[in-house]
């Protein structure tokens, strides 16, 4: 193939999801976290699955309709980290493809860059050994042969053959992955991608199985939707005239934690910055610690975008009119929990978790049926995170993601929460309320792995502290003492046990007694929670 067109496009990204869909399980059992939370090639195939259903109504599309379709469902059918940055690499290769009418190898080449580019901008720390590394020198290796070769299938044969390289390299650049053996899931995923693209462009579509569309329920078609990727409203760049020598380390550090697509470069006379973020005030505040302001720029990257893509949607959305200032959303899983957040003031819930990430669009969907000017939402979760930040340049509503990773972080946070005060009290109360909290989790290992030194077998009982590994063991009442011990030795005061869906309520009281054994001096707290896949999700504060 020297170039394609817009029906040629639709075959490959046709074919690509039916490829990943095949190679769904394949790509799950590349986790290496014991934890059964193997859903990178679920996330992906869900991902790029909603492009295929979407282009499969088209008929004899353009390039560009074909490309913009394609991004724009994958927008809102990103599910997980992985099919975040998955959709974020094709909306960049849809941009660059805009207003041509076929592509050759010297376009796609550029377009495969564009899409890098668009992920890690949205990406705030990207780390080597990922999707993001292998994208980045397959682009890098497509670009160097389209110079020599304009044919689109040898641009790809090109970069699949660095992407292959790149992938196997991951296991060296992630300590993870090494230790484990295996290469990145995310990237291998990419690869796959770009294959099952190679053989379309050969004639030799890929098939899915026939309960692939069944998996993913279809969405409404969208119009072009072709504007920059916004996480953040506003793009925030000043200079500072330097007048102390202040370490404009520290101030790298607070504006990554306020947004993304943060530069910050540095020399004896000033600090340059450019930053997006929803708080420019809180942005320039900070920097005025280091010296006076050469130049201020700030610019609404939103202007009128999500107007026109509500006005191009056939089917608009129904958005609930504000009748308060502030609304909370959160997502859970578990009818315990859900009464929990329901008590704590809660508007909307949003059923996912733990191997169940629900997507973009399943959020936007609970968003817009908040009757409330600005809507927190408390992912829960840190893989559900980057979904719920796309959710903000899709609503007329003001979203606020909350980054809380675990229910009892959202739980915490909501009882910081104040109806009455402003965004910037409650975004300071509830992310400092966040850090307060010490999460447990106990569930079960789906697989034999070894992990930080521990040999883990399959079916064994696993107790996590916060993100780190506790233990393992055949007995959990051995776990369950453990982190009572624990918690003791923290001095925490307040500890609230949810039991799961597996435990009955007899075996969870014999978990609360021990935590009362072994912390006399705290309050301890029992409720059933209903979450599947873990048996235990306990606060300590």
């Amino acid at each position: 193939m020297q170039k394609m067109n817009g029906a040629d496009f639709q075959r490959l990204m046709i074919s690509a999801a039916a490829a990943v869909e095949l190679n769904k399980q394949a790509l799950n059992e590349l986790n290496v976290f014991p934890v059964p939370d193997g859903d990178t090639g679920t996330n992906m195939s869900m991902t790029i699955h909603a492009a295929a259903v979407d282009l499969r109504k088209l008929e004899d599309p353009t390039l560009e309709k074909a490309s913009a379709a394609a991004a724009s469902a994958m927008l809102r059918g990103a599910r997980g980290n992985s099919g975040v940055i998955l959709s974020l690499l094709v909306r960049g290769i849809a941009k660059k493809l805009k207003g041509y009418p076929v592509c050759d190898g010297t376009l796609w080449a550029a377009a495969l860059q564009e899409g890098v580019e668009a992920a890690y901008k949205a990406v705030m720390k990207p780390a080597e050994g990922t999707i993001l590394t292998v994208a980045r020198l397959a682009a890098a290796k497509a670009m160097k042969a389209s110079r020599k070769n304009r044919n689109v299938e040898a641009v790809q044969e090109a970069a699949i053959e660095e992407a292959k390289v790149a992938l196997a390299n991951t296991t060296n650049q992630n300590p993870v992955l090494k230790k484990a053996g295996v290469v990145d899931a995310g990237g291998k995923g990419w690869l796959v991608i770009l294959e099952a693209m190679l053989s379309a462009m050969r004639g030799e579509e890929i098939i899915a199985p026939e309960s692939a569309d069944t998996e993913v329920k279809e969405q409404a078609d969208f119009a072009d939707f072709n504007t920059e990727d916004i996480t953040f409203t506003y793009c925030t760049e000043f200079i500072i005239s330097r007048e102390n020598k202040l370490d404009p380390e520290k101030l790298r550090d607070f504006l990554s934690s306020l947004g993304d697509s943060l530069v910050l470069v540095d020399d004896d006379e000033i600090i340059k910055v450019h930053v997006h973020t929803n708080d420019p005030g809180k942005a320039l505040h900070e920097a005025m610690d280091y010296g006076s302001f050469v130049t201020v720029k700030i610019e609404n990257m939103r202007l009128q975008h999500t107007e026109k893509v509500l006005a191009e949607t056939k089917e608009e959305p129904k958005i609930a009119e504000p009748e308060k200032p502030i609304g909370v959303v959160s997502v859970c899983v578990g009818d315990g929990i859900a009464e929990v957040f329901r008590n704590l003031g809660v508007d909307g819930l949003v059923s996912g978790g733990q191997t169940m990430n629900p997507s973009t669009q399943d959020i936007l969907e609970v968003v817009n049926t908040v009757p409330a000017e600005t809507v927190y939402v408390l992912p829960n979760n840190k893989n559900i995170i980057m979904a719920a930040q796309q959710v903000d340049a899709l609503t007329p509503k003001n979203v606020i993601v909350l980054p809380s990773k675990t229910i009892p972080q959202g739980v915490t946070a909501m009882l910081s929460f104040n109806p009455e005060g402003t965004n910037e009290e409650n975004v300071e109360a509830m992310t400092e309320a966040m850090a307060t909290v010490d999460t447990m989790q106990l569930t079960y290992a789906a697989r034999n792995s070894d992990f930080d030194g521990f040999m883990i077998q399959e079916g064994d009982y696993l107790a996590l502290y916060g993100s780190a590994l506790f233990g393992t063991d055949k007995d959990i009442n051995v776990l369950i003492r453990g982190l009572a011990e624990k918690v003791k030795d923290a001095g925490k005061e307040y500890i609230t046990i949810y039991y799961g869906a597996d435990v009955q309520e007899d075996q969870a009281q014999k978990a609360a007694d021990v935590f009362a054994e072994v912390c006399p001096e705290a309050d301890v707290n029992l409720l059933p929670g209903g979450q599947p896949v873990y048996y235990y999700l306990i606060s300590a504060e």
